[in-house]
């Protein structure tokens, strides 16, 4: 028994070492009349301070990476959770289009050359870039799929963390798509049956992996670590098991309590991997009645935000919800949004 209990620590380990224990999670559910919500975990090996923005029509943007930036003008309002104020790793737009960037140590950006001839866009603006401009998910899949510009990372500042993610994108049909950079190309992966994705491995291989699983019976078995791959088959499985219903108290419930499974504990340690990452917040986007739910860990409740009470008009200011000092808001909080400059996206 001994030696069995070893052996499975030592496959645990090693499974850790190699997605670097960087850990997201992201599930898609659909239910009747309509019902689609993304639920996900921002999970990071250190904290990663959280506001929320409400971003207008009509916004002038370029790609903050020099002379050969892309530019554009928002097309639709957005709301958008930052990371320390320079990305935007999650939001929805007006439209219902919903992003989510997700850890993926695998990924592999083409070359850039800041003033060379091919456009770029920092990565810290991609899924913002998606928010902005599109209000499907095969809209923007038609034209991501274009390359008219490359996506270009940097080390996150203040830190020896080289940013390598992987986005994904769903819609208010239910439409799913994720984007990835490997060796150095972009694969799309298009399809409303990706409804479950983590950080590591690249989604090829996690499709592999839930295959594998389909042939044993969750209800008697499921992996229960913290690395990405038993993460992706606790999605898999309980995302299909809940119940579907139009109820959205319900489903809300539904799909926040998935994503509290596949959750790492907060302040979880283990020795030798100082790189473990911990859930740091959780987000359920309702597309269907544009309402995003948010959970911080290190606040007592829930609160949401109906984004039909914003102002997404290209007359409104720019709106921050501050939450870096782990602010308690109860219940639907729009109206506590104030008044701010935008931040500025991180770029080269």
């Amino acid at each position: 028994m001994k030696a069995i209990i070893s052996a499975m620590l030592t496959i645990l380990l090693a499974v850790l070492t190699v997605s670097e224990a960087i850990a997201c999670t992201r599930v898609v559910y659909k239910g009747p009349n309509g019902t689609v919500l993304t639920g996900r975990s921002m999970d990071f090996s250190m904290d990663i301070p959280a506001n929320l923005w409400v971003f207008p029509q009509g916004m002038k943007r370029n790609g903050e990476v020099g002379k050969s930036s892309i530019e554009w003008t928002s097309k639709y309002g957005s709301l958008a959770a930052s990371s320390w104020d320079i990305a935007t790793p999650d939001g929805m737009n007006e439209k219902g289009l919903v992003a989510n960037m997700l850890w993926l140590v695998s990924s592999q950006y083409p070359e850039f050359e800041k003033d060379g001839d091919k456009k770029g866009m920092s990565i810290s603006m991609w899924a913002q870039y998606a928010l902005d401009n599109f209000a499907t998910v095969a809209e923007a899949v038609e034209e991501f799929a274009k390359e008219e510009f490359v996506i270009v990372t940097d080390f996150i500042p203040g830190t020896n963390k080289f940013t390598t993610v992987h986005l994904s994108l769903s819609d208010a049909t239910g439409d799913n798509a994720i984007l990835e950079y490997i060796n150095g190309q972009l694969v799309i992966h298009h399809d409303p049956s990706y409804i479950v994705m983590t950080n590591d491995p690249k989604f090829e291989d996690q499709l592999a992996i839930g295959k594998y699983w389909e042939s044993v019976p969750g209800k008697y078995f499921l992996p229960g670590s913290v690395n990405a791959s038993d993460r992706y088959v606790r999605a898999q499985f309980f995302i299909n098991a809940i119940p579907k219903t139009d109820n959205t108290r319900v489903a809300v419930a539904g799909v926040m309590s998935v994503i509290r499974n596949c959750s790492v504990p907060y302040g979880f340690e283990l020795e030798g991997f100082p790189n473990l990452s911990t859930t740091q917040w959780r987000v359920v986007s309702d597309h269907k009645n544009l309402v995003y739910y948010f959970e911080h860990a290190l606040t007592p409740n829930t609160f949401w935000v109906d984004m039909k009470k914003l102002d997404f008009s290209p007359k409104a200011k720019v709106r921050k919800l501050d939450l870096s000092n782990h602010q308690t808001y109860a219940g639907e909080a729009s109206a506590h949004f104030k008044k701010s400059e935008p931040f500025k996206f991180q770029g080269l």
